[in-house]
């Protein structure tokens, strides 16, 4: 298996509440690598282009003010299969819908104010990381925890 590499923002929810270190923490002790980590404001811009294929609809006003209620924290997460283990973390977008154990259906009774956002697929993973991050701010390294993450030949 090839090893991935996704985008998940921590949402203001996130930040408000406080959740961020235990949020990071489940990403972390499922075994994915923190590859870039950073808060950053969101701008009128990036929302608009991150979120294009919701800026007709009407609810979108009140979507980027919720996006733009305080930082965000991006994060780079790296492992095998990283897109789709990420997602199946989140659960499914409404957090009332969002099964027991997943992130959303833990911390989450909302559409919109639902923790975090995650890349859907390899490409718009891809799209995603370079709208957030720099080239330099995305590292590629190898943990010494990896051993006793996956078996032999499951990753390169």
């Amino acid at each position: 298996m090839i090893m991935q590499t996704t985008l998940v923002l921590l949402k203001p929810g996130c930040v408000q509440r406080q959740l961020i270190g235990e949020i990071i923490n489940r990403f972390e002790r499922r075994g994915l690598r923190i590859s870039g980590m950073k808060m950053m404001q969101l701008t009128d811009e990036v929302l608009r282009e991150h979120y294009a294929h919701l800026a007709d609809r009407p609810f979108f006003p009140s979507l980027q003010a919720s996006m733009q209620a305080s930082p965000v924290v991006a994060l780079a997460l790296t492992g095998v299969d990283a897109v789709m283990v990420v997602r199946q973390m989140a659960g499914v977008t409404n957090g009332r819908e969002a099964a027991p154990g997943t992130i959303r259906g833990d911390y989450s009774m909302s559409n919109q104010q639902n923790i975090v956002h995650a890349s859907d697929s390899v490409e718009n993973a891809a799209i995603e990381l370079n709208r957030f991050f720099r080239p330099d701010e995305v590292f590629d390294y190898t943990s010494n925890a990896q051993a006793f993450i996956y078996g032999d030949g499951e990753c390169r």
